[in-house]
Parts: structure tokens; sequence; C-alpha cells
């Protein structure tokens, strides 16, 4: 992929259809060598984008966050990113593949997630899940052909299937400062890659992309005031919604000890309130910068905080960043059907209809469901 869309927010983006790289694609098809070298070296640069952009954590990386959009390029779930460690509740349901320091403080931290790149590059030799501590005692062994996947059939290079192997023994070690960083994996394995000039899809056998316009899908049910505003991309509408909701629903999303109120808890929600008045008077570029104070010192979360930035990123036509705040705000409120609805009207900025209409479908669900419960006496 050109250094252009890798730079671009587009790594953070969930694009249009999720495939896990198992040692097969298909029913007889095995994903080739070159391809899950390319995949290695696509999540090593987003996670390192990630890191400049200033979001070096990564919850609980595994072969299931790697997606493939359209031209069956690897992309990076944003799913996963994270603002800080505090905000991981858990780590994941297998603890074979969890860090080991995460098991012994509960945090998630730039060397973790080297840990879990590794069980990445584990997958991608192996086609399996192999748990880590077995891998390491098959690799100290030196036995390369343990390692790697029968169904490549030893159409691979060895020196560069040691340098792979040898790569994620060093992300698997139990220390963490003994791990790489982010950067040296780039370096180790751009010069690694093969078949450059060869299309993704070409390698992984699917249908070359064809791009036809057509009119976006009507949504399954009908909409609430938020959900038609959505629908029409009608941003005005949206911005009178969300300022005379003000922070109804931020109730209960933060738990706070007596000790957590500091001058910074104060300077904090002082940026708020700033960002609050700039969001009223529509100066919508004050308001980001606002916000953005508010949100970097991760004491408290708000998801109207992120939901009325979204709304500010839309604004100022920045489609991509909307829709990783509007997916900021899912993560801390889940079941929040503003979060769906601020991912729709930015999915349908980036002109992704189908996804767009999924979302506003799944957000009236959300609404209804909400509005039955508020019924029950």
């Amino acid at each position: 992929m050109n250094k252009q869309i890798i730079g671009s927010n587009d790594w953070l983006l969930l694009i249009y259809w999720p495939l896990w790289f198992c040692s097969r694609a298909g029913e007889n098809q095995t994903i080739e060598w070159a391809m899950r070298l390319r995949v290695a070296y696509y999540i090593s640069q987003a996670l390192e984008y990630c890191s400049t952009k200033g979001w070096p954590l990564y919850h609980d990386l595994n072969a299931y966050r790697v997606l493939f959009d359209e031209n069956g390029d690897p992309r990076l779930s944003c799913f996963g990113l994270m603002k800080n460690s505090r905000d991981g509740k858990s780590y994941s349901t297998n603890l074979a593949y969890t860090p080991p320091e995460y098991l012994r403080n509960g945090r998630v931290t730039p060397e973790s997630v080297i840990f879990s790149f590794g069980t990445v590059l584990l997958d991608l030799l192996s086609g399996k899940r192999i748990p880590p501590s077995h891998a390491l005692d098959i690799m100290r062994g030196r036995n390369i052909q343990a390692v790697m996947d029968s169904h490549l059939e030893g159409n691979y290079s060895i020196e560069v299937a040691t340098t792979l192997v040898n790569l994620a023994s060093q992300c698997l070690q139990y220390e963490p400062r003994d791990r790489p960083d982010i950067k040296k994996l780039v370096s180790i394995l751009e010069p690694l890659q093969k078949k450059i000039e060869v299309p993704s899809y070409v390698m992984l056998g699917i249908a070359k992309p064809v791009e036809e316009p057509q009119a976006p899908p009507t949504p399954q049910r009908p909409l609430s005031p938020m959900g038609e505003a959505c629908s029409r991309m009608d941003l005005t509408a949206i911005y009178q919604i969300l300022f005379t909701t003000h922070y109804r629903d931020d109730e209960g999303s933060n738990e706070l000890s007596f000790q957590e109120w500091t001058q910074q808890m104060r300077d904090m929600l002082d940026a708020r309130k700033r960002g609050d008045s700039a969001f009223k008077d529509k100066d919508f570029k004050a308001a980001i910068d606002c916000y953005t104070q508010f949100v970097d010192v991760g004491i408290m979360v708000s998801p109207t905080v992120f939901a009325r930035r979204s709304l500010c990123y839309l604004m100022c036509d920045q489609p991509d960043a909307a829709l990783r705040d509007a997916m900021q705000a899912q993560i801390v409120y889940p079941d929040w059907p503003t979060a769906f609805y601020m991912q729709a009207v930015a999915l349908s900025k980036l002109n992704m209809q189908s996804d767009a209409v999924d979302m506003l479908n799944e957000a009236s669900q959300l609404e209804e469901k909400r509005q039955k419960s508020t019924r029950v006496p």
C-alpha cells in the first residue's frame, strides 16, 4: 500500500468485509506466503501510524481485528484503539494469549501490544492458533518446519520464514523490555515484502472491485427525529438535537472517587465548559480544541463529548475523525443510539452508504428498545 494511504486516517476505519487470515481463504485455496507477509507489514504500519497519532495502545490485538477492504488490502479495525489503559476492563477470553504483565497489573501498555502482534505473526506463520508458551518452546528448538503452516507446502523462503519466527519470538518475550518497538517491527518487515506489484485481491483470489454508483438503500424501519436528521445528513438539525439533549445520556457513565476531584479534574471540567460554550456559539473548531483537552486528560469519559466533537468534525468536513469519535462514544456507551446515528452520518460522508444504512437501522432498534423499557412500570 502506498505511503499516502498508509498516512491517511483510512487505517482507522472499519472497512467493508472481515476475513480472518487462517490457513485457507476458501475450501481449496491457501493464502499464499507473499500475502501473509503483506498482512504482517501493513498491520505493523497501522500500529506505527496509530502510535505517531497518539494512540499507542491497542486492546486485545488478534487475527480477528484484521479486516480487508474491497481491494483485498489488510486494514486494522479501530475498535481496539484505546486512549489510555484505564479504558480496558478485560483483555481476552483466552488467558493463554494474554500478555503476562497484563495478568499481573491489568494494564495495557505499548509493550503488551507488541506481545499481541507476536501472536498475530504466529497465526500468519502457522495458519492456526498456537499458545505463545508452546510456540516459544518450539522456536527455541529452532524447528522452523514445526511452526510453519503445512498448507503452504514449502512454498516460502526458509530465510524469510526464519526471520519472521525470530521476530515472533522477540515479540513474545516474557519481560516487556526484551520486546522490540513498533518502529523496529516495520523496519524488519518492509524489506521482506514480495510481489509488491501484485494487487491484494489477486493474491486472495477475489474478484476485481468494480465501483458502480448506487442509490442509498432505504432504512428498514421508521426513524426518530435524530434518525431522520442523520438519514438526511442534516447537520444543523443534528446540532439542535445534541444541543438541547445536553448531557442527559451521560448519567452513570462515570464513577469518580473523592480523591479524583483534583485541580486536574477542575481544569478538565473547565475545558468541557469552554467546549460547550463554543459549541453553543457554533464555533466548531474552538469546540474541537476544548473537547480534545477534556478527552486527553482521561480521568472522565463522556459519550456526549465524543458525539458533540464528532458533529464538530463533520461541520469542519473531517468525516474520518468524526467516525472515530462516534465509535469512541459507542465504546463508552455501547447501547447508545446517538453513537450509532453519528457513525451513520460519518459513513455517509465517506460514501459508505450501505454501512451507513446498517448503522441507522441499528440505532433505530436501540432507540426502540430504550423506549419500550421506559414504558415498563
